[in-house]
Formats: C-alpha cells, structure tokens, sequence
C-alpha cells in the first residue's frame, strides 16, 4: 500500500512538472498567429488587446467608408473592436510593377468572429472556392489579384493575396499542429529570441535582395543596410511604451556605418524640431526624438526611443489601420 501511495505519488508529481514546463515554453513561445505564418521574408505582429487599452483607438476610429461599413453590417465583425491579434508575412514580387504589385502578403487574425454571418459574406463575394485539410478557402477577385480566405476556427481566420495558394496552404497545415509551442516558419526560429519578453508589437524582417537605387533614405541621409542583415522592431510597455530597432548586420563595419547614419539622422530631425516655428513642430515628435538613443554591440546597431502614447494613438486611428479587406463590386449578403 505504501509503496502504491508513493508511485501515485511521483506520477502526479511528474505531472505537474509537465504541466509547469509547458506553461514555461508557451511563455517563451512565439504567438500562434505568427507561428501560423508560411516562410517569408518578413514577419509583423500585433496584440491589439494591451494597445487598444493604451491608446483606445477602438474608440477614435475614422469615419467607415461605405464597403467596410457593408462588411461590418454583413459579418457582426468591426477590426477596431473585435481584433485581438493580427500577424502578416510579406514576400517581395520578383517583378514590382507586375499585376501583383511589389509585395504579396499572408495574414492571420485572432478575434471574435460570427462563423456563420462570415462564411455567408465570403460566399457572397466569391468567384470560386477550395476545399482543404477541412477548411473552405474562399477565392476574392480583388484589384486585379486573387485574395484567398478561409475561417480556421471561431476565433481565428487566414487570408492570403499571393499568386498562389501554396501560402494559405501551409497556414491550414500548421493550424493542424498550433499546439507545438516552437512550430513555425525558420525566420520566426531564428530570430524571436532575439525579440524583448512581452512585446506587443514586433517584426522581423531580412534583408535577402538589394535594395533599390541608392538603399533606403531618410531626410538625405542614406542608411547603408547591407545584403544579409536582419531588422528587429519591438513595441513594449515597462511603465512606458518603449520601441527598439535592432539591426544585426553581417560585420561590425556594417553594423558602425548604420550607427552613424541613424545618428546623422536623429541630430537632423531635433535641429529641425528644436528651430522652426512652434507652429510646424509636432510636440509629440518633438519627444520621442529626445528620447532616442543609438548605440553598437559588435555587428549589432541599437535604436531606442520612448513613444508617447497621444502619437501611438493617432498611428492607430489614421485611415487603413488594420483592415484587410479585399475590394469587389459584388453586393454582400446582409445580416
């Protein structure tokens, strides 16, 4: 009897073991909506939940334009109020001036859906439809693309504009396996590590082709980012809302001549702050570039900067926001 005591014992114990360790690795997880993503070349995230709190933009939104207020009337679903989390994965077009346009991206969204009210308005303003691993993939004529969707769960939808529907076919294959805290694409292995704990805004992205012309420019001052370097941006509250830009470059020479530019940069943008008219300054601007701060670790070139919560605010509330929704001429079904 003793000894039965102490087997059951050590099994619950085992147990409970399992089960904290669990919790410890889905802690440290990335979020399912980015573990959901296909391979891509960039990955952005969003928990609209603690930044609907912080800047209320639920609550400020613009003015519906008549085909958003159509969907909202037709699903029940309104992207200020009902989205919890949003992830995007962006993929460059070989050919940027093709009927695809530069960039092609594959997004999935977390929130409160009506399954059925949804299901109808897709089917309302589809022109064909997929059946896959148990999932309809609603087929949207959109600006001349093909916007694929499909609704994985009650709470949880994917959508994707590529050419192909090889991206929203591995969102549905790793929906089946979601519950594997470290599944995801090899950008998200790689690099959300290197993202702060309890981000709620962050994106990876790698630099895999030259960039344009002469890179990127800001205010005249090129930012030398090199072939190979991969940017980290986060958004997280510590007291404050804090955003930090990492780049890891492919040398520390590389990582040096980002600092200086960003430097170069900032100095250019207080100059301006701190001397024109207060009548063409933005107080709100004005802050976060005090704020900000560069510094360099090796191959890595760090921004800093504190963002007050009136500009987070009016980023949230300006036209576009969040919404993904595909333009057509059909008419929705109603309610």
């Amino acid at each position: 009897m003793q000894r039965r005591t102490k087997f059951t014992l050590l099994v619950v114990a085992l147990v409970l073991l399992s089960i904290v360790l669990f919790a410890y690795l889905l802690q440290k997880a990335p979020p399912e909506a980015a573990r959901l993503l296909p391979e891509s070349d960039c990955i952005l995230y969003f928990n609209l939940r603690p930044l609907r709190a912080y800047s209320h933009f639920d609550r400020q939104a613009p003015p519906h334009d008549p085909s958003y207020q159509k969907f909202i009337d037709a699903t029940g679903f309104d992207f200020e109020r009902d989205l919890d989390e949003a992830a995007f994965a962006l993929y460059p077009m070989p050919d940027p001036l093709g009927p695809n346009g530069p960039v092609a991206f594959s997004e999935v969204f977390i929130g409160r859906f009506n399954g059925e009210r949804v299901n109808r308005y897709l089917a309302s303003i589809s022109t064909g439809r997929e059946e896959y691993a148990g999932h309809t993939i609603y087929e949207i004529p959109s600006e001349g693309r093909t916007v694929r969707v499909s609704l994985l769960g009650f709470d949880i939808a994917a959508v994707s504009n590529n050419p192909t529907p090889e991206q929203i076919h591995s969102i549905l294959d790793r929906y089946r396996t979601a519950a594997l805290p470290f599944s995801g694409s090899s950008l998200l292995s790689d690099h959300y590590a290197d993202v702060p704990l309890l981000s709620l805004a962050w994106g990876i992205g790698k630099i895999d082709f030259p960039l344009p012309g002469d890179g990127i420019r800001i205010m005249g001052f090129r930012v030398p980012l090199d072939l190979g370097a991969t940017l980290i941006a986060s958004l997280r509250w510590t007291g404050a809302l804090h955003l930090r830009l990492e780049e890891i470059a492919t040398s520390e020479m590389a990582a040096g001549a980002s600092s200086e530019a960003f430097k170069g940069f900032i100095a250019m943008a207080r100059a301006a702050e701190n001397y024109l008219p207060d009548t063409m300054t933005d107080a709100d601007v004005r802050s976060l570039l005090d704020s900000t701060r560069i510094q360099q670790h090796k191959e890595r070139a760090v921004v800093t900067a504190t963002v007050p919560t009136a500009l987070l605010k009016r980023m949230f509330t300006a036209s576009g926001s969040l919404r993904s929704l595909p333009e057509t001429g059909a008419n929705p079904a109603g309610p």
